[in-house]
């Protein structure tokens, strides 16, 4: 006895579960580690997660951008956004990390 077409599963294609699916490129190195870097600094310096979160990933007037996204590009950019970090840290009283 065969059961009906309407009570057999559908069959799915095999796909392996361990398969990395990634929609982007992985950052290069250099960007990793500066974005890595900026990250933690925030941490620190701005007093938790939510707050360095807020700075990095928020629109900046003074910076022209996103803090998270400009330090990632350039040495350059690692240094104008670590000095911003420090000096809202300053104005808050949150101590200097070297």
């Amino acid at each position: 006895m065969m059961p009906d077409r309407k009570e057999m599963p559908a069959a799915r294609a095999r796909t392996n579960p361990f398969r990395r699916r990634r929609p982007f490129a992985p950052l290069p190195p250099q960007e990793a580690k500066r974005q890595g870097a900026i990250s933690a600094l925030a941490f620190q310096l701005l007093g938790g997660r939510d707050p360095a979160l807020t700075f990095l990933n928020g629109e900046s007037a003074e910076l022209r951008g996103r803090p998270i996204a400009i330090a990632t590009l350039s040495d350059t950019g690692y240094a104008l956004v670590e000095r911003e970090i420090r000096s809202r840290a300053a104005e808050t009283g949150e101590r200097h990390v070297r």
